[in-house]
């Protein structure tokens, strides 16, 4: 979905990929990261926020909750990250990055919610009165007061399959009045995801029914005298779409695939963030017109349709697997090419590295003409070597 975009705004990763996988500095099913690329996108997503006075939390959880990038992002200006779930706060926390909103989309389990709070998260959000409760009750044993988000969800609203549950806005007001009597939490707005999606058609991120949701729901709990002051709405959080979200009325954002150039409006390379993020493997075997590559990091939703072949400098056709597939190969068309075993392969698409089993390859200086490996870490973000 990404290669043309890598070889068109990018080349320079692509051939830096292939040299340290045709040298053994990096396996196949790797993940290779231009740091600088980030670093520079980061910079750029920080700027615009401030512009429109629009505040940003990163996520980490599509590289890998990896923490020399995440530092690297943290430098460049987005001090503060989201994180998916409570392993991921863990990974970061004890990485050194701040922790600005934790509990979305994963709830934090009820044996985890004091060690959460130890980590001075800024919001915290809740699907439910029982988890403001439980909320409220271990801060209080903690002498503290938490800021917390509620996720209000409405009909119409659109979710991912796996990521329902909130706080139905006909009931937002009884469920607030409830929570307003909590004595050590403090609600302060309001969330939901996905709150942009990309339109093939127009060719544009364009607001979901969520975002009405919440900004109705901000609304109720000012009449009802909270003081909000934060309406979250993630989801393809980068320059073009920060404009958007602030004429919305949003006033947080969250940007995570945006800092690897692969959110679905950077595919035709048009945005200005770059492409940071190239999939690396090899020929394993052929078989007629197909070869099989080494797999392991593909991901269902990536749509991916060519791969690069480096030695030829040409772009092969890719056969998508089925969803109920394993991804042991990825199976390219050699499409009148002659390929051997242990070609270097590069793709690039929409990833998740934290449900693959990839490693991850950190590399920096390669916008500067001086590449360096900084470390081959897992897809959990623990480094390997």
């Amino acid at each position: 979905m990404f290669i043309e975009a890598v070889l068109k705004n990018n080349p320079i990763l692509a051939e830096i990929a292939a040299k340290f996988h045709k040298s053994g500095q990096i396996e196949p099913d790797t993940y290779l990261i231009d740091l600088d690329m980030v670093r520079r996108n980061a910079e750029l997503i920080s700027k615009a926020g401030k512009e429109q006075g629009i505040s940003l939390y990163f996520m980490t959880k599509q590289f890998g909750r990896n923490p020399v990038i995440a530092r690297a992002i943290s430098e460049a200006g987005i001090d503060k990250s989201v994180v998916v779930d409570f392993d991921e706060a863990r990974k970061l926390y004890r990485s050194g990055i701040k922790i600005g909103h934790l509990g979305h989309l994963v709830q934090i389990p009820k044996a985890c919610i004091k060690e959460a709070l130890k980590m001075r998260p800024e919001v915290v959000t809740c699907f439910s009165a029982d988890m403001a409760r439980e909320l409220s009750d271990a801060a209080g044993e903690m002498g503290l007061v938490q800021d917390v988000l509620l996720r209000v969800i409405d009909d119409g609203d659109y979710f991912y399959p796996g990521q329902s549950g909130g706080i139905k806005f006909d009931a937002l007001e009884s469920v607030a009045r409830k929570i307003k009597k909590l004595p050590n939490i403090n609600v302060v707005g309001v969330t939901s995801f996905p709150c942009l999606l990309y339109n093939e058609q127009t060719d544009k991120l364009e607001p979901t029914n969520n975002v009405s949701t919440i900004i109705k729901a901000a609304k109720l709990l000012k009449d009802m005298g909270f003081e909000i002051n934060q309406i979250n709405g993630p989801s393809a959080t980068c320059v073009s779409s920060i404009p958007l979200l602030k004429r919305l009325g949003v006033t947080h954002g969250e940007p995570g695939h945006a800092l690897t150039g692969t959110t679905p409006i950077h595919a035709k390379g048009k945005e200005p963030e770059g492409p940071a993020i190239v999939y690396v493997t090899e020929v394993s075997h052929l078989e007629d017109n197909r070869a099989f590559v080494f797999g392991g990091g593909f991901y269902q939703r990536s749509k991916m349709k060519r791969a690069y072949l480096p030695d030829k400098k040409v772009l092969l056709d890719v056969e998508e697997l089925p969803p109920e597939s394993i991804d042991y190969y990825s199976t390219v068309h050699t499409c009148g090419n002659e390929l051997h075993l242990g070609d270097t392969v590069i793709y690039s698409f929409r990833t998740q590295i934290f449900v693959t089993r990839s490693k991850v390859a950190v590399v920096d200086g390669i916008q500067k003409g001086n590449p360096k490996l900084l470390g081959i870490f897992n897809s959990l973000g623990d480094e390997i070597r």
